[in-house]
């Protein structure tokens, strides 16, 4: 009845179903993305967020979630200083003007308000700091000596 019509091109009947379970790995296990970063780490730093800041004992909580005191990068020896936890309010939007002649600032109604966290593992190297993210942090090795 359509002979004459090619496959389907761009539009809602072009998508392939994607798969994204892979066989005989454990549920719980973690896959990197195309670009190496684990999956919802966004939800993994919002929960360290909230367990670091109600840590009756902050240094255990991060021997807990494996994040070096000690450790090295690119022959650099670094020593954890400071958790950093920022937190800023989006409270208005900003539209840029056509013709790139200035822009509009308008106030975001409550439900519309934004807002975000930054979490920051400062290292100190021999002559200067160093700001990573969990991700990095954790991937460090860890030269912490026992207890």
């Amino acid at each position: 009845m359509h002979d004459d019509h090619e496959t389907a091109g761009a539009g809602h009947n072009s998508h392939q179903p994607v798969q994204w379970q892979t066989p005989h790995l454990p549920h719980d296990h973690a896959h990197p993305d195309e670009h190496g970063h684990e999956p919802d780490l966004d939800l993994v730093e919002a929960a360290f967020v909230e367990g670091f800041a109600r840590a009756p004992d902050p240094v255990s909580f991060l021997r807990l979630a494996g994040v070096p005191f000690k450790s090295e990068r690119n022959g650099e020896p670094l020593d954890l200083v400071r958790v950093e936890i920022e937190s800023a309010t989006d409270v208005a939007s900003v539209t840029p003007l056509l013709g790139g002649g200035g822009h509009r600032v308008a106030p975001l109604p409550a439900s519309h308000v934004g807002h975000r966290r930054r979490l920051g593992f400062l290292y100190l190297t021999g002559e200067r700091m160093v700001r990573l993210d969990l991700a990095e942090a954790r991937a460090l090795p860890n030269l912490t000596p026992p207890r």
